[in-house]
């Protein structure tokens, strides 16, 4: 159980807000579905999507997450049972392709990253076993932790993220392409090399659920979401997009910028240049602050 307490302070008071189950399991699909988004960082795609006579079953939802990789969602109203999807994508690729084109389009259907399909399944709460099981299957799953306290508020907190070791592989890689393939000095003996690797410690070193996927123009830090998507062509700085809201921030020019209205590689409103490690320490509290936003 999560030891997540609520309390409503208005009125300079401390009245404890109950937590409570879904009334239905269904309910809570709907509500995800409605809001994927928002709450899970995953475009919606379709629901109770069959997996046809070999399977012989049905996928909660089905989504497509912000690095185009295909989502299942499964749902437990209660304690979760089991935590694997209750059919597979690979003999569905067609036909997922084909949803991906009708709802999102052709270009997003062309970008999809077949390599890295996850799967989040989100329960009341999980058991020991459930949390072993994942990290023993090492594929690409979440396990998110629900709960609703009172008639508005819902919170959701990620027990478990895992990522499969070849997914781990391609991101070791690629992090060792953009450090050798561009290591043009920012300043005078800090070649962009080192930055990059100086980085990459500084982002997984925010939190334990900090998992990396590859795509071609950049490499993505997420939890259940991205926070930071750090681009591989720059050849003379680093350039990372997260998630925070340029509105709350000092935007500094040559450093931070709002690119809200910009077109641009990854996901994330505000980008930071880095050139130094004075850039990376400076840029410290940016990071963070988009990691718990994710």
């Amino acid at each position: 159980m999560s030891s997540l307490r609520l309390f409503n302070v208005a009125g300079g008071g401390a009245a404890e807000v109950a937590p409570a189950t879904a009334v239905r399991e269904r309910h809570l699909q709907e509500l995800v579905e409605r809001n994927m988004e928002a709450l899970l960082g995953v475009r919606f795609l379709a629901s109770e999507y069959s997996t046809g006579p070999r399977h012989g079953g049905r996928i909660d939802s089905l989504g497509l997450d912000e690095n185009g990789a295909p989502v299942i969602v499964e749902y437990k109203r209660g304690q979760s049972a089991g935590v694997l999807p209750q059919g597979l994508l690979a003999d569905h690729r067609a036909e997922f392709q084909l949803l991906v084109r009708e709802r999102l389009g052709a270009a997003t259907a062309a970008q999809v990253l077949w390599s890295a399909p996850r799967l989040i399944c989100v329960a009341e709460s999980f058991t020991r076993y459930d949390v072993h099981a994942v990290r023993e299957i090492q594929r690409n799953i979440d396990l998110v932790r629900y709960r609703y306290f009172g008639h508005e508020l819902l919170a959701l907190e990620t027990v478990v993220s895992v990522t499969s070791p070849a997914e781990e592989r391609r991101a070791i890689r690629t992090l060792g392409r953009a450090a050798t393939t561009t290591v043009q000095p920012c300043a005078a003996g800090e070649p962009l090399a080192e930055l990059r690797e100086a980085l990459d410690d500084v982002l997984v070193s925010l939190g334990d659920d900090v998992t990396q996927v590859e795509r071609k123009q950049y490499l993505a830090y997420r939890r259940l979401k991205n926070f930071a998507c750090v681009g591989r062509t720059q050849q003379r700085e680093i350039v990372v997009y997260l998630k925070a809201d340029p509105d709350t921030v000092d935007l500094v020019p040559g450093f931070t910028r709002d690119v809200r209205e910009i077109g641009h590689h990854g996901t994330g409103a505000l980008e930071v240049r880095l050139r130094t490690e004075a850039d990376l320490e400076r840029a410290g509290d940016l990071f963070r602050l988009s990691y718990e936003a994710a």
